[in-house]
């Protein structure tokens, strides 16, 4: 299968590289050239637009900042919509609402394409390894065709169901991510505050109940004063967004993820956007008046 990558940003660059690793022949697209020099090195055509990857591939992905970006490079001017064909599949890998995702997937199916919204967790370090996690939504027969380009890049793949449905499971998952990066925020703070080593807390606690995949990854970056993304602030925010905007459509109550959307908002007006998302900490040292490291 000849492939497609248009999104080269911190997650995209690195999962269109394990597709060429993989074997599969590469055509990108991407805003900035730096990465798509980058990646011609490494054996990959470039393309002009979205129009032109999408003339020349079976399969075609995106991973895009939110819905607006994905509209235009599927739908605008010189977008996919305009080089597809017959039996092309187009797979998005952005963060999106799911109501966008259901729209573009209408549009497609008009010119033969089949649609796949594949949303992915596990940040950089994932996408760097080919171990992301990777949600579905779309039907069973065109997931089994693009199956192996799929484990290139991650090592869980669950079709969840229809169309959107992958985006319903990425909204779910963000809200659990920034529940658990405020409460690791809380906790650090917490206990340097009222006496305790961090470290040592984290150590006593992540084994137990409270095991989770932010305390097994986020503390030792902490520790170490690394506050760099893994995944931006700005984008939890952007998907706690999405969140609240589904919420609201369909008309559930969701207390908790309002306030920790509230909390990214305020990293974002801060100027902490472009930190990684376990950064929310900074909020907590700031209303504690003491740092983490000190």
């Amino acid at each position: 299968m000849r492939i497609g990558y248009i999104g080269l940003g911190l997650m995209g660059k690195s999962m269109a590289r394990n597709i060429l690793k993989a074997g599969f022949p590469l055509v990108v697209h991407n805003r900035s050239q730096a990465a798509v020099d980058e990646l011609v090195k490494e054996g990959a055509e470039k393309a002009s637009s979205p129009r032109d990857v999408a003339k020349q591939v079976d399969v075609i992905f995106t991973n895009l900042p939110d819905s607006p970006d994905v509209e235009t490079v599927v739908l605008g001017p010189n977008g996919i919509l305009e080089g597809a064909h017959p039996g092309l599949i187009y797979v998005d890998n952005s963060t999106i609402k799911p109501a966008v995702s259901r729209k573009i997937a209408e549009e497609l199916a008009k010119k033969g394409v089949e649609v796949l919204d594949a949303p992915v967790s596990g940040g950089d370090v994932g996408a760097r390894n080919g171990t992301l996690t990777i949600m579905v939504g779309g039907s069973a027969e065109s997931l089994e065709k693009v199956r192996p380009v799929l484990q290139a890049m991650g090592k869980t793949i669950t079709l969840v169901g229809g169309p959107g449905s992958g985006q319903i499971a990425k909204a779910a998952n963000q809200i659990m991510v920034a529940a658990q990066m405020v409460a690791m925020g809380e906790l650090l703070i917490f206990a340097r505050k009222a006496g305790a080593d961090p470290a040592k807390v984290v150590e006593a606690i992540k084994s137990g109940a409270a095991q989770c995949w932010t305390l097994d990854i986020k503390p030792p970056r902490l520790f170490a004063g690394n506050r760099q993304p893994g995944f931006k602030a700005r984008m939890q925010s952007k998907d706690l967004n999405i969140v609240l905007e589904t919420a609201k459509e369909y008309d559930i109550p969701l207390p908790s993820a309002t306030l920790d959307a509230e909390l990214f908002r305020s990293m974002v007006q801060k100027g902490m956007g472009e930190l990684d998302n376990s950064a929310v900490i900074g909020l907590f040292e700031e209303m504690a008046n003491i740092r983490l490291l000190e």
